[in-house]
């Protein structure tokens, strides 16, 4: 699904600091986003592929300052995710590019409760459909660790496909290429 809307704020971006789908408002972090989103860094199951282990507050803490400080670094980055009905926080998505990684990736994280709600594949579809008009040249990947069925999942669905088995961190993951889209 494309934006509905899309609004580039004050600061230099190459992105739009906010995006809008028919359920989804995606805004650019915020340090006080780490409370509604300590929710998924602190659940086991949720940071199993990304920290391995459930964090504590004062790592969700440092987690979304390095979100913050991408997006000023980089001029984008992963968005809060937000319902529009209940304004609740469901997650994270958007590209990531830490030093460690090859390429600029698209990440998702959703909050547990929200799983299952299509929310990644909206949000994934309204970042890529951005692509051609802000950063045309780019062509994410999706970094899955080789045992994340649903990541890899959404990664399929999204009309990606397996360009790569590498062993990262010390362990078997498998690099997805997302196709340009648009423009």
């Amino acid at each position: 699904m494309s934006p509905a809307s899309s609004k580039v704020g004050a600061s230099n971006t190459a992105i739009p600091e906010r995006l809008e789908t028919s359920r989804l408002l995606l805004t650019r972090p915020r340090a006080e986003d780490w409370r509604a989103l300590h929710e998924y860094y602190s659940d086991a199951e949720c940071a199993r592929f990304t920290f391995q282990n459930p964090l504590p507050e004062t790592e969700t803490q440092r987690v979304l300052g390095s979100l913050v400080r991408h997006w000023e670094r980089k001029g984008f980055g992963p968005y809060v995710l937000k319902e529009k009905l209940s304004g609740m926080s469901a997650g994270l998505v958007g590209l990531w590019f830490p030093s460690e990684w090859p390429e600029t990736e698209i990440k998702w994280a959703i909050i547990r409760s929200h799983w299952g709600k299509g929310y990644a594949s909206e949000a994934a579809r309204a970042v890529l459909a951005i692509l051609p008009l802000h950063l045309p040249q780019m062509q994410p990947i999706s970094l899955i660790d080789a045992e994340n069925s649903r990541s890899i999942a959404l990664a399929k669905a999204l009309g990606a496909s397996l360009e790569q088995e590498l062993t990262f961190r010390q362990r078997p993951f498998l690099m997805y290429r997302h196709r340009r889209h648009g423009g």
